[in-house]
């Protein structure tokens, strides 16, 4: 990153020039003037003394031939096992050619860098803190476990209830370092032919290793993470396939590299051990529920965006949401405001009075009330005041200021 800065040169993932560099005229003119390339794979490099090198092509289908170099291409472009551009006539290798990736595994890439911050993420300090930790500071900062002589951690087990902020704390975690951010689905690994789940690990780790840096998040982890068993007629056999290669990918990449893993689950005890042991996932992080701070700073990230009341007291709200996930507390927000709505277009009532009523008829609905017919038979009736003075009987609420 800093040569970078020193050279102002901005990297880009698919190595492609940016739009206000593209001559379309001059593109037109070199592929009329220039022969079409054909694809072959470099199979051998042949070293010799006295000779430059030469390398041993196979031209798919056709028959495989040793050819040389062009003048445009240096010799250390070409690796063994890579993908090359050669002439149809000579077979001289004219281009190094990127690795062939499943349209299926480039899909998994999220294109956008993700727009979540730390600040979005709520209820959930201590483990921001460690996935920065264990993530961001060896991807922004690897010369500090190289001066210690220590190696970082290659992979983290995120676990928890559903909707406690695992994804949400990855997304921000590639937000903050800029990482490309590829998200997997843990069923999206499970094929219906034999080793086709196994060869998207490959190829996506291999996706993963041309970016400058890559956060690999694999969700529902569980679907193809689980214990290993013989249940005596192989119906799982394919999905030991896909998590052995996972357990292989795992184990192969360096892990001072631009690599990344994070992986999630509601079900930590049905994974393997081989999975999750030290060395492949050295770092399990816990997502419990919110306590009574995160609930309320959760509820004041949702209110952010909504048309509400600015003295809302949100450590009363959130007492009102025991046991409840980051998810749950958004769902109290949504159905106060389509409340309002309600009463809007059913009574006519107005807004300060619906902003009153809102919390109070969502937890009433909750009780299993049918808080409709209360809307056209009572609220009608009431003016504002009167609707304050009601409802500040109750503990369900915080009237705004000017009703106190």
């Amino acid at each position: 990153m800093q040569v970078n800065e020193l050279s102002g040169v901005k990297e880009s993932d698919t190595g492609l020039a940016p739009p206000a560099l593209w001559d379309i005229a001059a593109d037109k003119q070199a592929m009329q003037q220039e022969q079409p390339l054909q694809v072959a794979r470099c199979t051998k490099i042949i070293t010799g003394e006295g000779h430059d090198p030469r390398y041993m092509i196979n031209v798919k289908q056709f028959a495989k031939f040793v050819v040389d170099l062009a003048d445009t291409v240096a010799p250390t472009d070409i690796e063994e096992g890579m993908r090359v551009g050669v002439d149809r006539n000579k077979y001289q290798i004219h281009l190094p050619l990127p690795a062939k990736i499943d349209p299926t595994v480039t899909m998994m890439q999220v294109e956008e860098k993700p727009d979540v911050t730390y600040a979005d993420v709520g209820g959930c300090k201590d483990q921001i803190e460690k996935l920065r930790e264990v993530v961001e500071t060896p991807l922004l900062h690897p010369e500090r476990f190289v001066n210690l002589g220590i190696e970082p951690p290659k992979g983290v087990l995120l676990y928890g209830p559903p909707g406690t902020g695992k994804t949400l704390c990855a997304r921000a975690v590639a937000n903050r370092t800029d990482a490309c951010f590829i998200r997997v689905i843990g069923s999206e690994l499970v094929q219906k032919y034999v080793g086709e789940g196994a060869r998207m690990v490959r190829e996506l780790f291999e996706m993963a290793r041309a970016k400058k840096a890559c956060l690999i998040f694999f969700d529902e982890i569980d679907a193809v993470g689980g214990a290993r068993f013989d249940d005596g007629q192989g119906g799982d056999n394919e999905v030991q396939r896909t998590m052995l290669e996972l357990i292989n990918q795992l184990d192969g990449f360096d892990p001072r590299g631009n690599i990344k893993v994070l992986m999630a689950t509601n079900r930590p005890d049905t994974l393997d051990p081989a999975l999750i042991r030290p060395g492949r996932l050295d770092r399990k992080i816990e997502f419990a529920l919110p306590d009574l701070a995160g609930r309320a700073h959760i509820l004041k990230i949702h209110a952010k965006q909504m048309s509400v009341e600015r003295d809302i007291r949100y450590d009363l709200l959130a007492r009102l949401c025991p046991n409840s996930t980051g998810k749950s507390t958004l769902s109290v927000f949504v159905l106060q405001l389509f409340i309002v709505l309600c009463i809007l277009i059913e009574v006519g009532a107005s807004q300060s009075a619906c902003y009153c009523c809102a919390f109070y008829f969502y937890w009433m609905w909750r009780c299993g009330l049918n808080v409709f017919m209360l809307f056209t038979r009572d609220l009608g009736q009431l003016s504002d005041r009167q609707t304050a003075f009601f409802l500040s009987t109750s503990e369900f609420l915080v009237l705004p200021h000017r009703f106190r």
